[in-house]
């Protein structure tokens, strides 16, 4: 059976196969069906939307869908992944949508679909939707006009979230703070700053001027460049750069230095340990985390589980755990007692609340780990031939790996969500990282471009 569903749901370019109306229309009335089959007589689904333009097209379609199969759906309009995913939960919905490309550029969008729970769907889940999209007529004739559903808009979804992410840290006062908020003109731009300025921070705002294709351009967790420059300029005390549906956070500090996923969690997790609430004294990062990192857990004695790419994999594996702390070096972190996907405006509450509990400034704080030199390419390709079917490439990845030994690594991978390979070459001198990422580049580009 075809595949439709990546690492992060369904995503593509806007208005082309898998992303457009005509397959939006067919999941809306695959998961009514599949709700409906599984005794859900009373059928709620709350669907969220960045502010790309393509997203109303996907809303409207996927909602004609749903009501047809006789799902009442409840539409929030433009909010972060995470608010959908914690209105699913507040709401006793049955599902949750939302239509994102996430940190991708205005042309593309996706659709992640979250269990009642508030957490994305399981892969069995995943499948059994693929089939009846793909395998099935979706014939929804037996529902008669009493019983189709209806679509609600709901109001209040906004003020909801932004009372849930205050209490995440009990409102506690940040009126100490002047805060540079860089929203990517995506999803948190009419709400991410209301939250911060209500706990009373001083808020700069960047980013916050969506026309539906300036999503994620030269602005937020992509460009943290940009973010970094304006802390230095106004003399602010952080840079918070989020993505363009805020389930990811980059931070700068007062220096204009930028600090990344690895760093804030490697302080957390310190952080944490001390106050005796890092359970299992655990900390769960993917392979692509930094080995300064790992170098810097054993000596303060915490524990690093490493899952494969993607925050999907993470959850799973402090869902199974029960850990509670865990994330991207990309900005994807989760604090479990609180969400249940990667939440930037969440994370940034819970670094500020633990910066003014310390009396530290960012910089302070983020001192916590010597990275080693780095560096992570990602390169278009024509097709995904499985990387030891690609003679070169195999080859090069192993004389890097006979270089490195234990004193660095290579990861080669092929994006769930784009048609391109990313190289990560990590090693003790930048001398290493040159020469290997250069290699293996051209192993790519001679092989697979």
């Amino acid at each position: 059976m075809k595949k439709l569903f990546g690492t992060d749901g369904i995503r593509g370019q806007a208005n082309r196969y898998p992303v457009n109306a005509d397959l939006a229309l067919r999941l809306g009335k695959a998961l009514g069906i599949r709700l409906k089959s599984h005794g859900h007589d009373s059928t709620r689904v709350v669907i969220g939307k960045d502010t790309r333009l393509s997203g109303y097209m996907l809303e409207s379609a996927i909602t004609s869908g749903l009501v047809s199969a006789g799902c009442d759906t409840y539409l929030v309009g433009p909010v972060p992944t995470p608010a959908v995913a914690h209105l699913a939960r507040s709401l006793a919905a049955d599902a949750g949508i939302m239509l994102t490309a996430s940190h991708n550029p205005y042309d593309d969008n996706g659709i992640k679909i979250f269990c009642p729970r508030g957490y994305k769907l399981e892969d069995d889940a995943e499948a059994d939707i693929t089939r009846l999209i793909l395998e099935t007529d979706l014939n929804t004739d037996d529902i008669r006009s009493d019983q189709l559903g209806k679509a609600h808009r709901l109001d209040d979804a906004r003020g909801r979230y932004i009372e849930f992410a205050k209490s995440t840290i009990d409102n506690m006062k940040l009126s100490d703070y002047k805060v540079v908020l860089d929203c990517a003109n995506g999803a948190a731009y009419n709400m991410a700053p209301w939250i911060f300025r209500e706990l009373g921070a001083s808020v700069i705002k960047m980013g916050v001027t969506p026309d539906g294709l300036n999503i994620n351009e030269n602005c937020g967790a992509m460009h943290p460049e940009i973010v970094a420059d304006m802390v230095k300029a106004t003399g602010s005390d952080i840079g918070i750069a989020l993505d363009g549906d805020a389930d990811r956070v980059i931070f700068a500090d007062a220096n204009g230095a930028i600090v990344d996923g690895d760093r804030v969690l490697a302080a957390m997790a310190i952080a944490f340990k001390k106050r005796g609430t890092l359970k299992n004294d655990t900390l769960v990062v993917t392979s692509m985390s930094n080995l300064g990192l790992h170098d810097a857990m054993r000596r303060h004695g915490i524990s690093v589980e490493v899952t494969d790419v993607g925050d999907r994999y993470v959850i799973d594996a402090m869902r199974r755990h029960g850990h509670c702390l865990g994330g991207e070096k990309s900005g994807h972190l989760i604090f479990h007692d609180y969400a249940t996907t990667g939440d930037g405006i969440i994370s940034a509450l819970q670094v500020l609340r633990i910066l003014k509990e310390e009396k530290k400034t960012l910089a302070e704080f983020a001192d916590c780990m010597t990275e080693y030199p780095q560096q992570l390419v990602g390169i278009r390709v024509k097709e995904k031939r499985p990387i030891e079917e690609v003679p070169a490439l195999a080859a090069a990845i192993r004389e890097c790996e006979a270089d490195l030994k234990d004193a660095g690594r290579v990861i080669v991978r092929y994006s769930g969500t784009e048609p391109k390979i990313r190289i990560l070459v990590e090693a003790r001198t930048v001398e290493q990282v040159d020469k290997w990422i250069n290699a293996l580049t051209r192993a790519v580009k001679e092989s697979l471009c």
